[in-house]
């Protein structure tokens, strides 16, 4: 059974810092096409950053120069690092995990950026 949890969100002022982890099991992170995904209250879910099995990185526009993914294969886990961070950040994030026709999501962490 695949299962991706998410974890690391929390409140944060703006201006500050988190780094969300996505934890993976029942599948192999190397092979899988990476990613967050985040959606704000009465919003539909968007793309925040993409990480591929080549660790070739695409990044929203909004959050570029900001945020930073990465993945540790050997601990089969997928980072976010958050600097930065603006009251429009605020959302719940969500892991996923894609190779087609596979496509797996987290249950989403909570963050919310105060101003």
């Amino acid at each position: 059974q695949v299962q991706l949890v998410e974890s690391g969100g929390g409140w944060v002022q703006a201006g500050g810092s988190l780094r969300l982890s996505c934890a993976a099991s029942g599948l192999t992170i190397s092979i899988y096409g990476m990613g967050w995904y985040r959606q704000a209250a009465g919003k539909q879910r968007e793309l925040v950053a993409t990480i591929n099995n080549g660790d070739n990185t695409n990044y929203a526009g909004s959050v570029k120069g900001r945020f930073t993914i990465s993945r540790d294969n050997a601990k089969n886990t997928v980072y976010l690092q958050m600097n930065n961070l603006k009251p429009e950040d605020t959302a719940v994030y969500y892991c996923n995990a894609t190779r087609v026709p596979r496509n797996y999501w987290g249950q989403g962490t909570q963050v919310t950026v105060s101003s």
